[in-house]
């Protein structure tokens, strides 16, 4: 029996309605995916920038950015992107200082903050956009986040190098 995994949080098929009639998108267990999560949207957040592969590797070693991995660090452990950094989406409110922002009486002030590059392990996790909404619910501006949805599972399928990292 094949595995019906969800397209969104709610539902496990969507009907489309197509010239030659309706049909019934849904999506199937297989051995590409990393997790059964939900699709997470390509822009989580106003103000925040996809990026793909190709970015990614131009942010890798750039000053102005920090490639953030996002994933429990057990995941972290089986594999990154050479060059990430990790902070986990749980931690992220707390650990806003690594990316620039400075903490006050009254919260963050992130005005000098890096430009990040936030990932997780793919498509259907939502471990990077729940850090990226904490991140712009504590001050960190939007526009200065890139997100990889792709994260891990693209990076894999497509045959990138990773390499194992301490969390």
């Amino acid at each position: 029996m094949v595995e019906l995994l969800e397209i969104t949080a709610d539902e496990t098929k969507r009907v489309v309605k197509l010239t030659g009639g309706p049909v019934g998108i849904e999506r199937h267990r297989n051995d590409m995916q990393l997790i059964a999560g939900y699709l997470q949207p390509m822009v989580p957040i106003d103000g925040v920038t996809p990026v793909g592969e190709l970015e990614v590797l131009d942010c890798l070693g750039d000053d102005d950015h920090v490639v953030v991995d996002m994933r429990d660090p057990d995941w972290r452990l089986k594999g990154t992107i050479p060059g990430s950094m990790s902070i986990p989406f749980g931690e992220v409110a707390d650990r806003l200082d690594v990316l620039g922002c400075v903490r006050s009486s009254s919260g963050w002030n992130c005005d000098a903050a890096k430009k990040v590059v936030a990932f997780c392990n793919g498509p259907a996790c939502p471990q990077s956009s729940i850090a990226m909404h904490t991140m712009v619910d504590n001050g960190f501006p939007p526009e200065k986040i890139y997100y990889y949805r792709g994260g891990m599972q693209d990076w894999l399928v497509l045959g990138l190098t990773t390499q194992a990292s301490a969390a």
